[in-house]
């Protein structure tokens, strides 16, 4: 039933109960097909996914505002505020930016590696900072481990909900995933940097795999000039 009702988190169900029964298969600890795969099985019994619903985007910032919105963010200064600026000016993920640790920047080097754990990809990426980033950065040298704690009990960075709860405020019906969008909108409306450089810089996968599988630089120079013109 919540296939129709909850058609992103059934879609989701199925991908890992899928995952868990072949690695299952795999170990010996089961025989047979895997009642969960979709192509040639669940696909014959379910509608696809994007006819049950079609997928809304987030809602994003023109970035035609996003001068006065910035200059609204920088005067709350704290630590929610530093995490969406961080986000934003390495068009990065929310929750790549609030788990952000001191030992993935390199100030002098002016790059934040993010490692592959952290990334939707699970593939390292490196991170060009612009200017205005490093100042930002540089007036919070002296902490460790994470750079936006969280404010619980135990140990854990800042949750992505604080960002959310900060765009709201400014914002109200805007997401922080949603910059990645303004980000890619600005780059293809008022620069002449070509796509690849811009999808470079959102860390998207090469869907052909001939191609990703030749494409060995992350134009980091290039990204680099496009982010600083970002900021």
């Amino acid at each position: 039933p919540i296939w129709t009702d909850k058609t992103e988190t059934a879609t989701r169900v199925r991908q890992r109960i899928e995952a868990v029964l072949d690695w299952a298969t795999a170990r010996g600890y089961r025989k047979g097909e895997n009642p969960a795969r979709w192509r040639g099985h669940l696909e014959n019994l379910l509608p696809e996914p994007t006819k049950v619903r079609k997928v809304v985007p987030r809602a994003a910032l023109p970035y035609a505002v996003m001068g006065a919105f910035w200059k609204e963010l920088v005067a709350v200064d704290t630590l929610a505020s530093q995490a969406l600026r961080l986000q934003i000016l390495t068009a990065t993920r929310p929750s790549e930016a609030t788990g952000a640790m001191w030992e993935e920047f390199d100030l002098k080097a002016k790059i934040w590696t993010i490692p592959a754990e952290r990334m939707k990809a699970g593939k390292e990426h490196r991170v060009p900072l612009a200017t205005e980033l490093l100042t930002m950065l540089e007036a919070m040298q002296g902490r460790k481990g994470w750079l936006f704690p969280g404010t619980g009990r135990k140990p854990a960075p800042l949750t992505i909900a604080a960002t959310l709860k900060l765009v709201q405020e400014l914002r109200p019906g805007l997401t922080a995933h949603g910059f990645r969008s303004t980000f890619r909108d600005w780059a293809a409306d008022q620069t002449g940097y070509p796509r690849d450089v811009a999808e470079m810089a959102l860390a998207h996968t090469i869907k052909d795999k001939s191609e990703a599988a030749y494409r060995r630089s992350d134009m980091l120079e290039r990204r680099a000039r496009l982010m600083q013109d970002w900021a």
